[in-house]
């Protein structure tokens, strides 16, 4: 059944992947983002309608997901895609500029689009809560300790909600992607590339389809029974 899916960050990288196998999947995608020119660059090339919305700020969410539900329809699918990076050691990082940059941005903004989108979705008896973690807020990450506490407080938030929307028809769950090739890693030192590759046992590095095709199978009506999991997309570089 097609449905309204929501993904956030959803114009680069692993997002807009989600986006475009969701549309391939038959439902109704829409994106969001902060920069106006890569939100109108996606929806030209893809025909994906795209929303500037600030996911930090739960003003911004509330009223972009009032506007997107009214020109487009509910949002039944929620993809919690959005994320940063301000890398740093702990003991040298800036309060504001990267602590708390990368919590409002990769973990208040999953609490801000669960709570404006979670109500319809109880109220219609059917969701779907995805949320894009990864394995370094599993296993922790040196100089990322702000980035792996948002994303380990994710998995935290998901099981927490896995509960209580669960009797209604909605079901949260989280993908945790290991070592991905974007824009970003993919301009890394080919060396850097090489030695990551022989840490993956499958033998090669993840390509954002990967993440997008765990996605739309937690996304179907088929999904139905996982909920709260954490499923690990990393070739087996860390297994819990």
């Amino acid at each position: 059944m097609a449905r309204v899916a929501l993904v956030t960050g959803g114009t680069r990288g692993i997002g807009a992947s989600i986006a475009k196998a969701l549309k391939a999947a038959g439902h109704t995608v829409v994106v969001c983002d902060v920069v106006d020119d890569q939100i109108a660059s996606f929806q030209q090339e893809t025909g994906i309608a795209g929303y500037n919305i600030d996911v930090s700020d739960y003003a911004s969410v509330e009223a972009g997901v009032q506007k997107i539900e009214g020109e487009v329809g509910p949002v039944d699918i929620l993809v919690n895609n959005a994320g940063i990076t301000r890398d740093g050691f702990m003991h040298k990082m800036d309060p504001v500029k990267q602590w708390g940059a990368v919590i409002g941005v990769n973990l208040n903004s999953v609490f801000n689009t669960c709570r404006v989108a979670a109500p319809g979705m109880r109220d219609r008896g059917w969701g779907r809560i995805i949320s894009i973690s990864s394995m370094n807020g599993q296993r922790g990450q040196f100089g990322q300790s702000n980035y792996a506490a948002a994303k380990a407080g994710m998995i935290g938030f998901t099981k927490s909600i896995a509960q209580e929307l669960a009797n209604k028809g909605v079901t949260a769950n989280v993908v945790a992607p290991g070592f991905i090739l974007t824009d970003m890693t993919a301009a890394m030192p080919q060396e850097i590339l090489d030695a990551e590759v022989k840490k993956i046992p499958v033998g090669r590095i993840g390509q954002p389809e990967d993440i997008a095709q765990a996605v739309v199978y937690l996304a179907s009506d088929q999904a139905g029974f996982l909920n709260g999991a954490t499923l690990s997309v990393n070739g087996g570089q860390y297994m819990i």
